[in-house]
Formats: C-alpha cells, structure tokens, sequence
C-alpha cells in the first residue's frame, strides 16, 4: 500500500483525501455507500469524540459520525493532488 493511501482510522482531524475504496461486509459497505461514502468523493475529519471513537467526517457538504472500527475499511489517498 502506498504511503499516501491510508485507512480513515489513521487520518487525523484536519487530514483531507479522495476516497479509493470501501470495504468491509456487505451490509457495512451498502449503508457506507447509501450514505454517500463512495469512492471518489473528498472528506475532510472534523474532530474525535473525547474518549476517540466515534469520529466526524465533513463528506458531500455534510457531517457523518463514523465508528473507527468501520473507518478501517475505507481506503483514502491523502494526497493534496491526485491527478
């Protein structure tokens, strides 16, 4: 795995990236993508509750809480440009 492709559980608050990839089982991948976590999209995490976990994404124009547990199985490239 390339350096600047990451699970989301390891990015930081401020961290941005495009999605690569959604993993996990299916019924995991299907709500992930029902809510608008598919790849390509760019997220940026907002913040970690206090005792870390869940943590907040800004995804398509709104905030989503996520498990980090799930957040493992999202694959993100952080890399600022990605052309």
């Amino acid at each position: 795995m390339s350096d600047d492709i990451k699970p989301l559980s390891a990015l930081k608050p401020g961290d941005t990236g495009r999605i690569v990839s959604v993993g996990g089982d299916r019924r995991l991948k299907q709500r992930l993508i029902a809510m608008g976590v598919t790849p390509e999209a760019w997220l940026i995490v907002r913040k970690f509750a206090p005792l870390g976990d869940p943590m907040e994404i800004n995804i398509r124009n709104y905030s989503l809480s996520i498990r980090r547990k799930d957040a493992r199985d999202i694959l993100v490239d952080t890399r600022q440009d990605s052309d």
